[in-house]
């Protein structure tokens, strides 16, 4: 990387919104394609326009002669199409924001998790029927040519997909905002089962390019790394820091546009690829060492290359540490662009820029901002503090203390040099605040610093965040209890009004609308579309929950959803096939320990055993499905992906459970795959230990779409069993209250249950004796080890017996398929709070400062 003792923008600021740039080929202007614009083309009524436009891009686009073009050149048209039209209301929309000067929101996220742009940009724009018309001319089909994206590998779960949601819901709802990230080039990794076991390989999203993708190579930022610190006093006598000699790496902006629900407002996800400041070192090359002559671009341009660098050792945690920074960095570079077209003075920042923070990742915003308006802009310290909090908010995802997020301070400070001065100077002066409201209280002064003093000293960002902002929200009522009675507690009681509850929700048009047309369709037709937008209407349902004709057309949609998944599960798991009319029980997401797959794995060999030894058993049949990655240092979760293959294989091999029982392990478990998967589950499992999960989404999208949810009263379940009603979801186990007392008093030990139980006996055995390991009483024993000990954070034994109950309640219940889909109608009526719409009309009138209309 090239040395430079002071960073220059790249950009220029300008009076002019923004609009063009390098995109993945030229695209003709709308008065070319379309006389009159685009607003004349997507009216719907223009089928042979569209039909010609389509054709148009085959051709300039692909260079492809349009009449001998396949799926993938008609997807890339298709696409282009329709970015054209985006991008048309895009600038429209940027031209209204300069000209009202309205205050913007900033979303950082690590993760996007945004699945086929193609599927959401048809949904939102309301093009299906003349899409379908148009491209039927052409001989072929939507769904063919959505199936030719890949999913945009930017996330990996709940955070990404979260994230995703809430942008839908921005566009939808006409707030002026902009998601930021990193573009990365490759996913977590693409997941393969061989021999039962997870296997890793490059996601490779972008090997072919993307559509949607806009290089902005005008906005293009330069991010600095380590050097040292040049402190000076100035003319006005002020201390003063200038941070030099450092290494610099290019930050290139590249978009994607996200519509709005059939309206005219679209927003923009800008992500940043890295670049090298300096593509070749002619020096190095002509003296023929051709590999250092590219080093530096090489090295660069890592930053942006993977998703979720492996953190186990120390030069994938430094690689962390870059990616956050670098497109914190480069946000916090364009931010200011922005506001420096309309202000000189930084007074009014708060008034006119609202950043969130998703999480402890991008919390180096905070010193970063502080660096920009102290080094770059000489403010005062205590004018560029408030001006920090008032316009940074944090939303906390999780409740577990090793989740909250560190770093050594060696490390730190040998990256960012400047910024842990600052950190420093932060915590220096809160932690006067603290020993002044708390005199004497040496404890709590400890437990609140931003430094984590130990053998390896540490910065903790989550108290960093949290200081450095005006609002800190959980993700669900109980999450946000838990964080202010126990997690953060101190601090709540500091700044008890900073905290607030913000439970998550999703948008219904990817969940509902877009995965489940046919349900969508049986719904509109009873009650209307306007749903959509308002999911309380929802409710309008339930008159139809003892309607039989209408049960019968609901339970005839669920079966044609069922069948569609058991054809993807026979072409993905080597030809395995299951009933559709077998209750489908699903659990899809993150493998990890807290989510208790496990769990679900002792009831599948307790359903094994009973079936074996009961053939004339009257329980109704199942199919058991699990989907999810586990991270590839993780190696418990990857024994658990590998323990439920095993399982698999042994079950679904064994002819006398024939026709009763299935169990499925679907590969590479992403949005695509969730959007199948979801419409077509009767159950829901939502398993996690109370008091681990902070919210979950998953559990909305599979109720929204009708699937009955078995879980315990943890993150969103607990709103979820308040709407639905205690009598129309499967609770079970301990509450987070309980598993904080047994967790300290431990007055029932697992040995105990696994002595005076005897179905808990039988199933650690099977594991324990290799009845799913070939004999091998060695491989699941670090398992059965976690079930049977007496510190088993996620106490499994303790929680199996009442999982066990509720599971036969379960069985008994789906023999009465008039009563379970009565409860699955009042389920999908009775979802309208858990919209993302409403949770973003929460964030902006609550936390942003901006009314919704």
């Amino acid at each position: 990387m090239a040395r430079e003792s002071k960073a220059k923008t790249a950009t220029k600021g300008g009076s002019r919104p923004e609009s063009g740039g390098k995109s993945t080929g030229k695209t003709p202007a709308p008065s070319q394609q379309a006389p009159g614009g685009y607003d004349i083309l997507f009216k719907g009524d223009n089928i042979e326009l569209l039909r010609g436009t389509i054709r148009h891009h085959i051709m300039s686009f692909q260079g492809r002669d349009p009449d001998r073009a396949g799926n993938e050149d008609s997807y890339r048209a298709l696409s282009y199409t329709l970015r054209d039209a985006l991008m048309y209301k895009w600038i429209k929309g940027q031209k209204s924001l300069y000209a009202q000067a309205r205050k913007r929101v900033y979303y950082l996220s690590m993760e996007f998790l945004v699945g086929r742009s193609l599927t959401n940009a048809v949904i939102n724009l309301g093009m299906q029927e003349p899409l379908h018309q148009a491209l039927k001319t052409l001989g072929t089909d939507l769904e063919e040519l959505q199936s030719c994206e890949e999913d945009a590998a930017l996330g990996n779960g709940g955070l990404g997909r979260l994230a995703a949601c809430f942008l839908d819901s921005i566009a939808t709802m006409g707030i002026p905002a902009y998601g930021y990230g990193i573009l990365y080039d490759y996913g977590i990794f693409h997941q393969s089962i061989v021999d039962g076991c997870q296997v890793e390989t490059p996601d490779s999203w972008l090997r072919t390019g993307s559509p949607w993708l806009y290089e902005r190579s005008h906005f293009m930022y330069p991010v600095q790394f380590g050097g040292r610190v040049h402190s000076y006093i100035d003319q006005e006598g002020r201390y003063r820091s200038r941070w030099v000699d450092t290494n610099i790496v290019m930050a290139m902006a590249c978009d994607m546009l996200v519509p709005g629900f059939r309206n005219d407002h679209v927003i923009n996800m800008r992500l940043w690829r890295a670049k090298a400041s300096r593509e070749l070192d002619l020096e190095s090359f002509n003296a023929g060492d051709y590999v250092s002559a590219v080093e530096s671009k090489v090295q660069s341009e890592t930053i942006s290359k993977v998703l979720y660098p492996s953190d186990d050792i120390a030069e994938g945690q430094l690689l962390r540490l870059r990616q956050q920074y670098f497109f914190v960095a480069a946000t916090l570079q364009d931010v200011m662009r922005r506001y420096r077209k309309t202000n000189v003075h930084f007074e009014d920042f708060p008034n006119q820029v609202a950043i969130q923070l998703n999480d402890t990742h991008p919390a180096i915003a905070i010193p970063e901002l502080m660096r920009l308006l102290l080094d770059v802009e000489g403010q005062s310290w205590e004018l560029a503090w408030d001006v920090c909090v008032k316009t940074f908010a944090y939303t906390n995802h999780t409740l577990m203390p090793e989740a909250l997020e560190t770093w050594s301070v060696d490390m730190f400070g040998s990256l960012l040099p400047r910024h842990l001065e600052i950190i420093y100077e932060i915590n220096r002066r809160f932690l006067l605040e603290v020993a002044e409201r708390y005199p004497g209280n040496l404890r709590r002064i400890q437990e609140m610093s931003l430094i984590e003093e130990g053998p390896v000293r540490k910065i903790r960002m989550a108290n960093l965040a949290i200081i450095g902002s005006h609002s800190i929200n959980g993700v669900a009522e109980l999450h946000t209890k838990l964080l202010t009675e126990h997690l953060f507690r101190n601090f709540y009681e500091m700044y008890p009004e900073r905290f607030n509850a913000k439970t998550n929700g999703i948008t219904p048009r990817r969940w509902l609308l877009c995965c489940n047309q046919e349900l969508a369709r049986l719904i509109g037709e009873k009650i209307g579309m306007d749903w959509a937008t308002d999911l309380d209407k929802l409710r309008a349902l339930e008159a139809f929950a003892d309607d039989p004709e209408f049960r019968q057309r609901w339970r005839e949609i669920k079966r044609l959803n069922k069948e569609k998944l058991a054809a993807i599960i026979k072409k993905r798991c080597n030809g395995l096939e299951v009933d559709p009319d077998s209750l489908f029980d699903i659990q899809v997401k993150r493998i990890h320990q807290y989510k208790r797959q496990l769990l679900n794995v002792l009831h599948v060999i307790r359903l094994y055993q009973h079936f074996v030894a009961h053939p004339e058993s009257t329980r109704p049949a199942r199919t058991v499905i699990f989907a999810g990655k586990a991270a590839p240092s993780y190696q418990r979760a990857k024994l658990i992906v590998r323990l439920i293959n095993s399982v698999a294989g042994v079950i679904n091999r064994d002819p006398r459970v024939a026709g009763r029982l299935r169990v499925a392990f679907i590969p590479n478990y992403g949005v695509s795959l969730a959007e199948r998967i979801i419409p077509a589950a009767d159950l829901s499992e939502q398993i996690s230990t109370a008091g681990t999960e902070a919210s979950g989404t998953g559990n909305m999208k599979f109720a929204l779409n009708g699937a009955l949810t078995i879980g315990t009263l943890d993150g969103a379940n607990v709103e979820i069993r308040q709407e639905v009603g205690a009598e129309n979801i499967f609770i079970f186990g301990m509450t987070a209250q309980e598993v904080e007392s047994e967790k300290r008093i431990k007055s029932r030990k697992p040995i105990q249950i696994y002595e005076q139980n005897p179905t808990v006996r039988a199933i650690v055995d099977a594991i324990a004796q290799g009845a799913f390991s070939d004999g091998d009483r060695e491989l699941f024993r670090p398992l059965v080890d976690d079930l049977m000990s007496e510190n088993d954070p996620y106490l499994l034994l303790l929680d199996l017996e009442s999982y066990l109950t509720c599971q036969d309640m379960v069985g008994e219940i789906y023999g009465d398929q008039d009563a379970w889909t009565k409860k699955s109608i009042l389920n999908v009526a009775r979802m309208g709070k858990f919209s993302s719409d409403r949770t973003i009309r929460q964030y902006a009138e609550e936390i942003w400062g901006i009314r919704v209309e």
